[in-house]
Parts: structure tokens; C-alpha cells; sequence
């Protein structure tokens, strides 16, 4: 058995760091939406690398498909060697696979490098309706990779096309194509069903073989839907590459392409009637959250109910002051208020944190942290895993954990946390019969710990130097309740503690 030692000096070599890879095997998007462009954007706002073998180029914009170009068969087969002999790949992707030749050179290469799971999005039909791949291609899809397929994702036409044209037009015609097609090898089964024309939301149907599940999401009202197959696909091969059970990377990835659409709704790229939609969350100003940095946890304010009614100021003033002194992230903890409350509390936090480009957590309350759209939660050992929260939340949101052990630290990591808190250092006041662990605790926490860590409990201004100095890279700064929620002037304390925290970082470099 490893040491903490052993665990600890691994934990910060990243030679021995397994990154989550997908191999996407697809078509050329000229575009942009679709394809192995859509895989990349897909993987990558994941936290998943993405490697590619491209199968054919496209000439595509927002009005349709001009032009295919397949590419060679051996071309092909030399690139799944190149990649799937050397880089260590999770996931097998497959989009758009143009001829029976290149389903056949796939099939052999899978068999002879095995891979942990693969992906099958028969794409036979784009979103715009232009074919292709014609129907030459499903008995190999039939007989060669839906045996192999650990999920195939069809959308209603691809279903109908895989079942000799069965139609589908009501969900109890997904349901049925979902077990006609579980029968034809694959693990599982996702028949898409966003084109239902009958349904007001967005149902998919999911079958494991045993079970059905019917995952709704709202229907976005957009012209951007271009890629939406080729990115679902994707992020279930992300979440399977990173850990997650099928089902759960199923609906992460279904909140991803929801929140996506109604993110993009609005952007005009191209005059055709179908346009990209965004998959990094880029492409306007619309205050939305920016991407979590491990400098983030410099001088991480945590909010107390009890404190701001003890000064008598509402909780929009003592997070403003906060983050007028200096405070680099937002948690808003009320233990004792109403769902109602802490909602309209949270929207009003928001608005400020926001403005200032300052992300909010929400402690514990992944409910409230949905509703008002907040950057993501902080969640205890007892409150929902962050694997759940991570399904939930979907891949944008941050998501924090608190640790007292390196076996914890490693949960976190493996749960599809963004950084850990690490605590108490210090006995507190703001938790009852917490466990402190002392500075040596902690810098046996960070030396475990793959993710960034913010210190946590009694920590303040006469100690916050210390804390810092312990000499671990991965401590990127303190969580304070009292220091400056529980003293007169929010905004001077703050000012000091940042002070204090900056030297301390610049000193360490």
C-alpha cells in the first residue's frame, strides 16, 4: 500500500496524471458546427482531451452541404494507428463514417486496440437533411459496430433508417425503437427525439436493456441547432471518459446541449436557416460566468446570515464590500434561510458578482444554484456527491468540495471536482464539532490532492501568512467567515486580508 508520502509525490507529478481522452472518428465541418470542429468544442468545454481521425471534408455553411470529399480507406486506417498505438485513448467517437470500407478499417482497428468504451452516432442524415451516408452503409453499421457499441445515439430518421423505415411519430415509437435497436448489439440505446413533432419539450429515450428513461429538457426556440447530434455524442464520450456511469453521462450531457442552445439563441453567424450555436459560452457579453482559475481561491469570502444580522446590513451590502476589497470568489452559505429567500438573495449577489466578474457558489443548495444560474456550489461529505452534482450542474459550473484526507482529496478528483477546501486548519466558531487538522494536515491534504485547495476554518489575519508559507503549489489561498463578515467594516478588513495574501503569494514564487 502506498504511503502518503508515495501518494503525495505522485499527486503533483503529472507524468503520472491520467488525462481523460477521446478519439473522435468523423467528418470535416468546413462550417464549423458539426463534425469533428462540434467534437473538439464538445470534449474540450468537458475538460477532455480530444484526438481525431477524420474521415471525410466537407464543404458546409449555414444554408447546407455543398460538397463531400472521403477520404482515402488506408489514409484512414493510418491514422486510428497512429493515434489508438501510442496516446492512451478512453473513448471511441464515431460521427460521420462514409463508406462501408471505413466502417470495416474502425471495426479492425478497435479489435485489435480495445478501448474502455465507443460512442456510435450514426450519422447518415445532417441537420439541415443533406445525406451523408447512404444506405450502403447500414449493414455495416448493423453487423460490424452496434455489437460493438457501448451506446448508439440515433436521432428519429437514423432510427428509422437502422429498422428498414420504421416511422417514429409518437414516444411510445421511441420506446419501441429503442429495445428493436438494443436487440441489434449495442449495450445501450439514446433515441433522440428532438424532431418529435408532437411534443412541447425535448424527449430523448434512454435504454439500458432492462429499463427506459425518458429525459425531457426544455425545447429551445433558436435557429442555431446546427451540430447538436455530433455534440451530444461527444459529451456522453467525455463523461465516459472521465469516470461517470452511462446514465449520468447521458443527462450531463443533455443539460450541456440545453444550456448551450439557449445560451446561443440569439447569435447570428451566416445567413442560412440553420446556424452554430456556442459551445464555449464566448461569444457575447451577456455576463455570464467566467472560467474558473485556480487564482480564484486567493480570498475566498464565505457568508454568514447570522453575522450580517448582527451589524444590521443586508447580504448584497457585505458582498459588495467584499468584493470592493479585494474578495476573488463569492459563497453564499445561509444555513437558516427560506428556499424563497436564499433564491431572491442569490439573483441579487449574483447581479453584483457578476458585474465585477467575481464567480458565486452556493453552499450546499444545488437547487437554488440551478434557479438563479449561480457559477457553481461547494458541497460537504455529507451533502449530494460532486459526481451527482457534476450530472446536474453539467460541465461549466464550478464545483468545490471540502476534504479533511488525502482518500477524500482523491474523490473529489475522480467526482469531477474544479478544487477542494481543506480544513478546518483552525478551531471556529461558524462550525460546530468540526475536526480541525492543523498546518500539517493541510499540506498533507495539498500534497495528496490533484485539484487546487482554499484553506478553510479559523483562519484570519494574523495566521493567513502562515497558512500560506507551508510550502505546497496547489494552495491557492484561504476561505474566511468571521475575519470579515463578523467585524465592523467589511470593505477595510478585506482590504488587509488581501494585502496580507498577496505578499505571502509573491514571496512564495
Amino acid at each position: 500500500m502506498a504511503t502518503q508520502g508515495e501518494r503525495g509525490s505522485k499527486a503533483v507529478d503529472n507524468k503520472n496524471m491520467k488525462i481523460p481522452h477521446v478519439l473522435s472518428v468523423a467528418g470535416s465541418d468546413s462550417g464549423g458546427g458539426a463534425g469533428i470542429q462540434a467534437d473538439l468544442k464538445s470534449c474540450a468545454a468537458f475538460g477532455v482531451y480530444c484526438s481525431t481521425v477524420i474521415t471525410a471534408v466537407t464543404a458546409q455553411n449555414t444554408v447546407g452541404v455543398q460538397g463531400v470529399n472521403k477520404l482515402p480507406e488506408d489514409f484512414v486506417a493510418e491514422q486510428l494507428k497512429s493515434v489508438l498505438s501510442d496516446m492512451r485513448v478512453d473513448v471511441v467517437k464515431t460521427g460521420m463514417l462514409p463508406s462501408i470500407g471505413i466502417v470495416e478499417v474502425l471495426h479492425h482497428s478497435l479489435k485489435e486496440f480495445p478501448v474502455q468504451a465507443l460512442v456510435v452516432d450514426p450519422v447518415m442524415v445532417s441537420t439541415s437533411g443533406d445525406i451523408l451516408a447512404g444506405p450502403s452503409i447500414l449493414d455495416g453499421f448493423c453487423e460490424k459496430l452496434l455489437p460493438m457499441a457501448d451506446i448508439v445515439t440515433p436521432n428519429l430518421k437514423e432510427a428509422s433508417a437502422l429498422l428498414g423505415g420504421f416511422q417514429l411519430e409518437t414516444i411510445a415509437d421511441m420506446h419501441s425503437a429503442a429495445k428493436r435497436i438494443h436487440n441489434m448489439g449495442p449495450r445501450n440505446v439514446l433515441v433522440k427525439g428532438g424532431d418529435l413533432p408532437a411534443s412541447l419539450d425535448a424527449v430523448d429515450i434512454f435504454f439500458d436493456g432492462e429499463d427506459f428513461y425518458e429525459l425531457r429538457s426544455s425545447r429551445i426556440q433558436t435557429r442555431n441547432t446546427h451540430g447538436t447530434g455530433c455534440t451530444l455524442a461527444s459529451c456522453i464520450a467525455a463523461g465516459l471518459a472521465k469516470g461517470f456511469p452511462m446514465l449520468e453521462s447521458v443527462k450531463a450531457a443533455k443539460h450541456f446541449v440545453e444550456d448551450a442552445l439557449q445560451y446561443s439563441k440569439d447569435i447570428m453567424i451566416g445567413d442560412g436557416f440553420q446556424g452554430p450555436f456556442d459551445h464555449l459560452f464566448k461569444l457575447k457579453n451577456s455576463g455570464r460566468q467566467v472560467a474558473f482559475k485556480p487564482s480564484d481561491l486567493l480570498l475566498y469570502a464565505v457568508t454568514d446570515s447570522g453575522m450580517n444580522r448582527k451589524w444590521g446590513r443586508s447580504i448584497t451590502n457585505a458582498v459588495r464590500a467584499a468584493i470592493e476589497g479585494g474578495a476573488t470568489i463569492i459563497q453564499l452559505r445561509e444555513k437558516d434561510a427560506k428556499t424563497r429567500d436564499f433564491f431572491e438573495s442569490a439573483k441579487a449577489c449574483l447581479e453584483i458578482c457578476r458585474s465585477h466578474e467575481i464567480p458565486l457558489l452556493i453552499n450546499d443548495r444545488i437547487d437554488v444554484a440551478l434557479a438563479c444560474d449561480a457559477d457553481g456550489v461547494h458541497v460537504g461529505q455529507s451533502d449530494m456527491p460532486a459526481r451527482v452534482a457534476r450530472s446536474l450542474l453539467g460541465p461549466n459550473k464550478i464545483i468545490g468540495v471540502s476534504c479533511k484526507t488525502p482518500e477524500q482529496a482523491q474523490k473529489a478528483w475522480d467526482d469531477g471536482a474544479d478544487y477542494i477546501g481543506s480544513g478546518g486548519v483552525y478551531p471556529t466558531n461558524t462550525k460546530a464539532n468540526n475536526v480541525t487538522i492543523g498546518l500539517d494536515g493541510l499540506k498533507t491534504v495539498c500534497l495528496a490532492s490533484k485539484l487546487p485547495v482554499v484553506a478553510i476554518g479559523g483562519i484570519g489575519i494574523s495566521n493567513a501568512r502562515s497558512v500560506m508559507e507551508i510550502g505546497v503549489q496547489n494552495l491557492k489561498g484561504i476561505a474566511v467567515v468571521s475575519a470579515l463578515f463578523d467585524r465592523e467594516c467589511i470593505l477595510s478588513e478585506t482590504q488587509k486580508l488581501h494585502s496580507v495574501l498577496t505578499d505571502a503569494t509573491s514571496r512564495g514564487k
